[in-house]
Order: C-alpha cells, then sequence, then structure tokens
C-alpha cells in the first residue's frame, strides 16, 4: 500500500513539473524560432542594401564608360532592373535603378538604386547619390599667366594662377598657383624674386629665402603653392564643338561685314540681336599703344531679330560680339571666335552695360567664352554687374587704358575712372585680368563673387577638369 502511494507520488510530481516545464519549453523553442527569423530578415535587409550599394558602383562604372548614357545602354525609360548574383554566380536579389539625367549644360546626374533578395522580396533598401563631373568655375578666378589683384579688389571663391599671383586685396577663399616661386615683375613690387602667392601689402612678404607669415588679413582661407597647372588649350576643342552644336540645334550667326553683334537678353527667354555698324569714336588725345585698343563701345546698330533662346543654350557668333541684358530661368552658352584659329581674327566679347540674373539658385547660368578678350569697353556703365561665366580662351578678361599717356588721363574723360564693378559667376583669363590700373584709373572697386552652383550645374558645354564623375551626395531613403 505505501509502495502504490509512492509511485502515485512520483506520478503526480511529474506531471506538476510537465505542466511548468512544457509550455516554457514550447515558448522557448518559439523565442528561438522567432529570433532565428528575425536574425534572418535582419541579415536580408543588411543583403539588400549592398545590393542596392551594388546598383550604385554598376552605373558609376557605366558613366566612367559611356558619360553621357542615362538610360543604361537602351532607348526606354527607366527602371533599369539587374538581377544580382553571388560569388558562385547564383542569383540571390536584384537592382532596380531610377536615373534622373542633368538639365541642359549640367553634369549632375541623380541614381536612385533599390535592392531586393529573393528570400524576403518584400524587403528593400534604396540609396540615392548625385554624382557630377567638375567643370572650369572650380574657381573664381582662374589664369594661365601671372596675375596681380590691386587693393579694392574683393574676391569670394577659390583663385589660381598657373603663373603667380600678387594679391593686395582680400580672398575670402584659398590663393593658389602653380609656381612655387616666380618673379613679379611689375615696378612697385616688394620684392622681385617672390613666392607663388605673395602680397606687397604692409606688412610685406619677405623674399623666398623666408616663409612667409600667416595674412588673414588679406587669405581668409590661407594660400596654397605649387599646386598641379588647370589646362587652357583644350578651349579650342570646346569652342569648335560648340559651333557646331550652334549650327545644327541652336543658334549660328556668320561674320557680319560690319563691326559684329549686339545681343540683348530678355526675361521672356528670347533675344534681340542687332548688326553692330560701327564703334563710338576716339575722343581727341584718347589713344594706346595696346593691342587691340579702341574703344569697344557701340554707336549705331541695325535689329536683325527677335529670336526664342535656343533648346540646347547655345549662340555661336563668328564675329566680335557685345552682350547685355536679364535671363529669367536660362541657361545659356553664348561665344564668339573664327575658325580656322588664327591670332589675327580671333574674336572678342564685350559687356559694358548689366548683364543679370533673375534666379541665384543654379537656375539661371550664362557663359561666355570668347576666343580673345572679355571687355568692359570705353563707354561702359559707371557702375554695373555681370552674373556670367567669362572665358577668354587666348587672351584677358579686363578693360583697356583709357588714359592716355603723358600726363593726359583727362582725355578720355569722363571714361578714364569709372566706379564699380561686380562680376557674379568666374573668369578664366589666358592673360593677366584686369579692369584697374595703378594710376587709379579704370574700376576703383572691383568685386567678384563665385557662383558654386556653376561648378557642377555650368551653362551648356562649359569646358570641364576632368572626365571622371565625382559623388557628390550619398543618402539612404526611408
Amino acid at each position: 500500500m505505501k509502495q502504490q502511494l509512492h509511485q502515485g507520488y512520483i506520478i503526480v510530481t511529474l506531471l506538476v513539473v510537465m505542466s511548468i516545464f512544457v509550455p516554457m519549453l514550447l515558448l522557448f523553442v518559439g523565442w528561438s524560432v522567432t529570433s532565428l527569423k528575425l536574425v534572418d530578415r535582419t541579415l536580408q535587409r543588411e543583403v539588400a542594401f549592398h545590393i542596392a550599394e551594388a546598383g550604385i558602383d554598376y552605373y558609376r562604372w557605366h558613366l566612367a564608360h559611356d558619360p553621357e548614357d542615362f538610360q543604361d545602354g537602351g532607348s526606354e525609360a527607366g527602371p533599369y532592373v539587374h538581377d544580382f548574383v553571388d560569388k558562385n554566380g547564383t542569383v540571390i536579389g536584384s537592382f532596380s535603378l531610377d536615373i534622373t539625367p542633368p538639365p541642359i549644360g549640367s553634369t549632375l546626374v541623380t541614381i536612385e538604386s533599390t535592392g531586393v533578395t529573393l528570400e524576403y522580396p518584400f524587403i528593400s533598401r534604396t540609396i540615392r547619390t548625385q554624382l557630377a563631373v567638375p567643370s572650369l568655375a572650380t574657381f573664381a578666378v582662374v589664369a594661365n599667366a601671372a596675375m596681380r589683384f590691386g587693393s579694392g579688389t574683393e574676391i569670394y571663391g577659390p583663385v589660381h594662377s598657373n603663373g603667380g599671383i600678387r594679391f593686395d586685396g582680400y580672398a575670402h577663399n584659398i590663393v593658389s598657383s602653380a609656381k612655387n616661386t616666380y618673379t613679379d615683375s611689375d615696378s612697385d613690387a616688394c620684392t622681385g624674386n617672390s613666392w607663388g602667392v605673395h602680397t606687397c601689402l604692409s606688412p610685406a612678404d619677405s623674399a623666398p629665402s623666408i616663409v612667409p607669415a600667416n595674412r588673414p588679413d588679406v587669405f581668409a582661407a590661407g594660400r596654397d603653392y605649387p599646386v598641379p597647372q588647370v589646362d587652357f588649350t583644350g578651349i579650342t576643342n570646346d569652342l569648335a564643338d560648340i559651333k557646331t552644336k550652334a549650327q545644327s540645334d541652336g543658334y549660328y550667326f556668320a561674320y557680319s561685314n560690319k563691326s559684329g553683334y549686339r545681343i540683348v537678353l530678355k526675361i521672356n527667354d528670347t533675344f534681340d540681336i542687332y548688326k553692330v555698324n560701327n564703334l563710338v569714336s576716339v575722343p581727341s588725345g584718347c589713344s594706346n599703344t595696346q593691342a587691340d585698343w579702341g574703344t569697344w563701345s557701340v554707336n549705331s546698330q541695325t535689329l536683325l531679330g527677335n529670336y526664342p533662346n535656343p533648346a540646347n543654350g547655345l549662340i555661336f557668333v563668328e564675329d566680335n560680339l557685345w552682350v547685355e541684358g536679364k535671363i529669367n530661368s536660362a541657361r545659356l552658352t553664348i561665344a564668339a571666335g573664327a575658325f580656322p584659329d588664327n591670332a589675327n581674327t580671333r574674336k572678342s566679347i564685350t559687356v559694358n552695360k548689366d548683364l543679370l540674373y533673375t534666379n541665384y539658385d543654379g537656375q539661371d547660368v550664362i557663359a561666355l567664352i570668347a576666343q580673345k578678350n572679355i571687355n568692359a569697353g570705353m563707354v561702359s556703365s559707371n557702375t554695373y554687374r555681370i552674373d556670367a561665366a567669362l572665358v577668354a580662351q587666348n587672351g584677358r578678361v579686363g578693360r583697356f587704358y583709357y588714359a592716355a599717356p603723358g600726363g593726359g588721363s583727362n582725355r578720355c574723360s569722363p571714361y578714364h575712372v569709372r566706379s564699380s564693378i561686380t562680376l557674379y559667376g568666374m573668369l578664366a583669363t589666358n592673360n593677366r585680368y584686369g579692369f584697374a590700373y595703378t594710376d587709379n584709373t579704370g574700376y576703383v572697386t572691383r568685386n567678384i563673387i563665385y557662383d558654386g552652383n556653376l561648378l557642377y550645374g555650368p551653362p551648356p558645354n562649359f569646358p570641364l577638369t576632368s572626365e571622371s564623375y565625382q559623388v557628390l551626395s550619398w543618402e539612404e531613403l526611408e
């Protein structure tokens, strides 16, 4: 009887234990299965992320081989779907690409890549990146010769010269030169043999035997030298390409048999073009020996017509050209040149009145590309502004000397002294830039403001400084 009671007690105890631990075991097993699934889902989310990254890498590779293909090698609109295989060649997922090509003239490409796995196709990760090729507008001012920026010059944006730079104004960004040392040939140079970037503003930099002091009063962001040169020779090919494309899909104006053409831009996406019949006569006693010296100011003209802005944004004039006016949400490149290229027939562009944007957020961009000079003529506005990227391929950006030698500065009066000029955009000049002279003639105040929108969103067919796309931004979309 006692043995039977003992056996019954064991059974009851076992049942009690099982009633407690079996549910716990089942809960543990369920938790383990759920945890494994969660781990697997997390793993697959990471795999989907890496597949999306692979999509971005794939299209960067694609653009490196075909920089202007934004349709994945085809002619249909996206999205473009590609299988993704593991190291064994087994398909484990796919990525889908949505590609937004750049607007006219820009190099800014937006790519969205969405990655999924076969195991969890309802789980996706999306990455968006922006790529672009840097343009010549990397700099506010870039020159192929030694430069001097006098007192009264204030520049916002990077400055570079393939020659040396004397800077006596105020630079908000880095000033760089391809030269470690060079000879400052100005008569008032503080030292003949100078550092690649130096200042004569008191206290002037010493000769290169002594490392120059830090000068935040002149170089707010510092100076850098020597650095690699910027290529100017390739701009000839860019001009020829602009001419060809203007003839096919833009506007092309042949030699005028007169003084050239004048273009007045309008905010309604049109422009007036005039034939310039003759220029303002040189005042008596106002003369100079500078090459190509003249008034570069329109006297009489004949209206040829009003035209809509070209769809490809390109206007090419095979003659000298005057430009002014205002745009609103337009992207234009206006170029002047004569081919075949000959030093005696090269053409210039002159801006004597305001050339303005309506929008300063990158919607409006203008490039003026001259085979020779970019001028401010004698009869230019006393105070005016030029919103544009200015490129003088073989000449200089600046103003001639309108004060006759021999003490006759008033012979060009009242045009020998002007008040202020503001350049918003950038300028590239083959020869020494300048809107003022050491005898206080020209523009007393010169403001150069860098338009950073030009770097990756330049005007149509604007010269580039690289053939490779660079990553500007990268983000995961929720």
